[in-house]
């Protein structure tokens, strides 16, 4: 079973991983640089622009800033490119590894079947978590990088526990906690900046928010399409 996991899982992280690479460099990624090239501007989109201060967590820092730093960062072109391919391999394939073990938990599992799985995780690692905290380009203003996170990770555990809920159980009791769990977080409500905005015009933030829900998507039908048809190969040959 082991054997099985591990190895539906590399295969299908590494195809997903190249897939989303190729859809990133289609659309998103040409996003991401066009709004750079306004983080050069001293006045974000915004009705309060003097708010914005390039010292907040939504800041960035290109060309000159990460040499100043001392970070160090992939150059542009194909350094960049290969690095953002490894990233989303090993990406692809931890959560390949989740889909595998959920597989090898539930049972009768197949590509079919998998697709569903795959759209559970979008569910529940960007769908849900985009209600609150869309996908932000850079530049933009937003609050503290601690409390995005401890939201966005009370919502991924928040919207699998309820999703589990609503699936596995039929009792109207887990029925109605399994609502309770996907409607907490957006009731608590994401942590926001006290001014809204950003460098890049409002429209390109949105046309980034569309390509990387729609990315996002596509790779997890096809990560839950792959895993579980090899998962259920590998099965019937053990």
């Amino acid at each position: 079973m082991l054997r099985q996991i591990l190895a539906s899982a590399v295969i299908a992280g590494a195809l997903a991983g190249i897939l989303v690479s190729g859809l990133q460099t289609i659309r998103v990624v040409p996003l991401i640089l066009e709004a750079e090239t306004y983080e050069s501007t001293s006045e974000p989109s915004s009705t309060a622009t003097t708010a914005h201060h390039h010292d907040t967590p939504a800041s960035h820092d290109h060309g000159e800033g990460i040499a100043a730093s001392g970070v160090w960062a992939p150059e542009e072109g194909v350094e960049r490119t290969l690095y953002t391919l490894l990233t989303n391999i090993l990406t692809a394939t931890a959560f390949a590894l989740l889909l595998t073990a959920c597989y090898a938990l539930a049972g009768h599992v197949d590509g079919r079947r998998g697709m569903l799985w795959g759209l559970a995780g979008f569910a529940v690692f960007h769908l849900a978590p985009s209600l609150g905290l869309p996908p932000e380009l850079p530049g933009s203003m937003a609050a503290p990088l601690y409390d995005r996170q401890a939201w966005w990770f009370g919502t991924v555990a928040a919207t699998a526990a309820g999703l589990a809920l609503l699936v596995f159980h039929r009792e109207d009791v887990f029925k109605v906690l399994g609502v309770a769990l996907l409607a907490l977080p957006h009731l608590i409500g994401a942590p926001h900046p006290e001014v809204h905005g950003g460098l890049a015009p409002p429209q390109l933030a949105s046309q980034y928010v569309v390509a990387a829900l729609v990315t996002a998507g596509v790779f997890w039908v096809f990560l839950g399409a792959v895993s579980g048809f090899l998962f259920h190969r590998m099965e019937e040959e053990a």
